[in-house]
């Protein structure tokens, strides 16, 4: 790599480690699980989130200023990120930001469908995808969701949601929808990925991991549910799985099986790990969900340590800001609803 371009990798990526240590270690949750809402509230407001908390304490109390000043938080550090990442590390940053316009979209969807509030919507969005603070607004004041599609006619989503609308507007669930568009999401990810943009190899290994993980996570979760019809629509190519194993697989009704022959089909030791960790405990689908991504993390480390100046570093850190404010919304919500600390812990992500 030549001089000039490497300085500025250098310098985003270790600018993404220290904010990396800054990070809430996992005693500190294991504390947060003993205390009210109001004590988790002043933790969060002497921490990295002080400037959210202290500017929006004035407008809303509780839970409420938890959830918003949380969301801000992270919008504001993701912009923060694109900001500063140089080259080709800045575009794959923000392709893979492209997920929070799948979320913010289907937040405002499914809130308008349930008659929610705007502003109760505004709470829990994170402009951090390419449509911005502005144009979520836009789409907050429009009160039928035709509308608010029909203003996304420019946008790359476009194609599948007006294609998968009327289904989830008839049948009230917009899971098919959503799924439909992470597999579009992958899609021009790895294509991107492909394109002999310079460090495409490392990004493509990260996304190829990320889909395996997700695959992992619906077969367990359709093993819950006891769902088998369209489980072949739930499945995500891209990864180690193919379409045919991802049916066999969730054909299996043995739990000792359907593990042996996840091993079989990815090769991933600390996936292996908790496989067998899984086998042994034979822990709820929250819990082995949260497991999952705990590996996810581990293996994005491990990405990161052999690739210290690529897009690895910048990965783990907005992965790992995402799960801090995840657990601390899970804390805070699970005790508003009086959970008991054991449940709430499977949950969380540490």
């Amino acid at each position: 790599m030549g001089v000039n371009i490497s300085a500025p990798y250098i310098y985003v990526c270790t600018r993404m480690r220290m904010r990396k240590s800054k990070l809430l270690p996992k005693e500190e949750y294991q504390r947060m699980l003993n205390m009210s809402v109001s004590e988790i509230t002043r933790i969060v407001g002497e921490s990295e989130y002080k400037q959210e908390i202290d500017e929006l304490g004035t407008t809303f109390k509780g839970i409420d200023l938890i959830e918003v000043a949380l969301s801000w938080n992270l919008a504001k550090e993701y912009q923060k990120i694109q900001e500063i990442t140089p080259g080709t590390l800045k575009q794959f940053t923000q392709v893979y930001l492209r997920r929070w316009d799948i979320q913010n979209v289907l937040t405002i969807l499914r809130g308008k469908m349930q008659g929610v509030p705007s502003g109760k919507i505004k709470e829990i969005l994170v402009p951090a995808g390419s449509l911005d603070k502005v144009a979520l607004d836009r789409m907050l004041t429009e009160e039928s969701p035709d509308r608010i599609i029909e203003m996304l006619k420019d946008h790359r989503m476009f194609p599948v949601l007006t294609r998968e609308y009327p289904l989830a507007k008839e049948s009230g669930s917009f899971s098919h929808m959503e799924n439909e568009l992470y597999k579009h999401l992958y899609a021009n990810i790895i294509n991107d990925a492909k394109s002999g943009v310079k460090g495409g190899a490392s990004f493509l290994a990260y996304i190829q991991l990320e889909i395996d993980i997700k695959n992992v996570k619906t077969l367990f979760r359709l093993r819950a549910d006891k769902v088998d019809e369209e489980a072949r629509e739930m499945f995500i190519p891209g990864g180690s799985l193919s379409l045919n194993d991802f049916a066999s697989l969730n054909a299996i009704k043995d739990l000792n099986e359907f593990i042996d022959m996840i091993r079989a089909n990815i090769s991933n030791d600390t996936l292996h790990v908790l496989l067998d960790e899984v086998k042994a405990k034979k822990g709820g689908v929250q819990y082995i969900e949260a497991r999952l991504t705990r590996v996810q993390l581990e293996q994005m480390e491990k990405m990161s340590k052999r690739n210290p100046f690529s897009i690895h570093p910048i990965l783990v850190y907005l992965e790992k800001k995402k799960y801090e404010v995840f657990n601390l919304r899970a804390l805070a919500r699970g005790k508003e609803s009086q959970l008991p600390s054991e449940k709430i812990v499977d949950y969380l992500v540490m």
